[in-house]
């Protein structure tokens, strides 16, 4: 039997990587501008959501990348509340094309995101007195593409580091 005195096989430092360091709530803040009168109020309201998705890159291979809702609720012409949440993560890019990091950022790391920004939103709407209201699941792949398609039907430009959705 042939003795094996292999090292060890050390680390590829070619190998892409993909990891996600901290995850934590950047900005958050609700307002209820007709409070106490508006808890009176028996129509059901008129929910308008936005979300944005923006990345910084602040270090060598390490993204900061925030998503962001902004949810409206209204009853005619009051607004019952307005919440913004950022909801921001440390991502660990390493080793990719530099074309992919765009979706990366806009496609995987907003979904890594999102549900913490669901949970997030729903507990601050909760806590605030009003009934539980959780933000529906987001294909932020197709968010993603249309933003593409859009950018480069306006000018030819390449894949945005900022996505917004249309108004839900």
């Amino acid at each position: 039997m042939a003795e094996q005195n292999a090292a060890p096989s050390a680390v590829d430092e070619t190998q892409p990587i993909l990891n996600y360091e901290k995850i934590y709530v950047k900005d958050m803040s609700i307002e209820i501008p007709h409070a106490p009168a508006i808890f009176l109020e028996q129509e059901a309201p008129a929910l308008e959501t936005q979300l944005n998705v923006e990345a910084n890159n602040f270090a060598e291979g390490l993204y900061e990348v925030v998503v962001t809702a902004t949810v409206t609720t209204k009853i005619k012409d009051k607004v019952v509340f307005l919440i913004e949440l950022g909801q921001g993560g440390i991502f660990q890019i390493r080793n990719f094309p530099a074309d992919q990091i765009d979706p990366l950022i806009g496609i995987h790391c907003a979904s890594v995101l999102y549900p913490y920004l669901r949970a997030n939103v729903a507990d601050l709407i909760t806590r605030a007195g009003f009934p539980a209201l959780h933000l529906p699941n987001v294909n932020f792949e197709a968010f993603y593409t249309q933003r593409l398609e859009q950018a480069q039907a306006a000018n030819g430009a390449a894949a945005p580091t900022t996505i917004m959705s249309p108004t839900h």
